[in-house]
C-alpha cells in the first residue's frame, strides 16, 4: 500500500499546536509516525517557523524549534520547477507548486475557499475530510 502524500497549508500546522485534541492535531501526529508523508519546500518550512514563532500564539522558541526538527525529519522536502499563479493569494500558490511537484494525493488547509477544489492530482480538503477519506485504509 502506497503512502498517502499530504502537503500541510501553515493553517493546519498553526492548529495543530494551539488545539492538543482535533483534526489538525490528528493529521500532524499522522505525519510525524509516518502514517502520511508530508511534502513541503524550504519556504514552506520558513514560513512554518515564522507563523508559529508570533508571539500572539503563545509558542515558545523551544517548542517551535523543537517542532520544526520532528517536521523537517518526517517530511520530504521537493523543490518546484515553475511558479503557479492560481490563487489570489500568492503565498497560497507556493502550497500547489509543492503538491504539483510531490505528487500529492491531498492539500489541507483550514482556508478551502482559497483554492480550487483540486488541482491536477490533488484534492483540496480539510483535515476533517482528510480523515474520514483515509481512516479505511490506516487500518490496514
Amino acid at each position: 500500500m502506497k503512502t498517502t502524500r499530504v502537503v500541510l497549508d501553515t493553517n493546519v500546522v498553526v492548529s495543530a499546536h494551539l488545539k492538543s485534541e482535533g483534526y489538525e492535531r490528528h493529521v500532524l501526529d499522522l505525519v510525524l509516525a509516518g502514517k502520511l508523508q508530508l511534502a513541503v519546500t524550504e519556504a514552506i518550512l520558513g514560513e512554518y517557523a515564522d507563523v508559529l514563532s508570533r508571539s500572539k500564539f503563545g509558542i515558545g522558541a523551544k517548542q517551535v524549534a523543537r517542532s520544526m526538527r520532528l517536521i523537517r525529519v518526517a517530511a520530504r522536502i521537493v523543490r518546484p520547477q515553475h511558479e503557479l499563479k492560481v490563487t489570489l493569494h500568492p503565498a497560497d500558490d507556493r502550497f500547489l507548486e509543492c503538491a504539483d511537484v510531490a505528487r500529492a494525493d491531498y492539500l489541507v488547509t483550514g482556508n478551502k475557499r482559497h483554492f480550487p477544489k483540486s488541482w491536477r492530482q490533488t484534492l483540496i480538503v480539510n483535515a476533517r475530510e482528510l480523515l474520514e477519506w483515509i481512516a479505511p485504509d490506516l487500518r490496514r
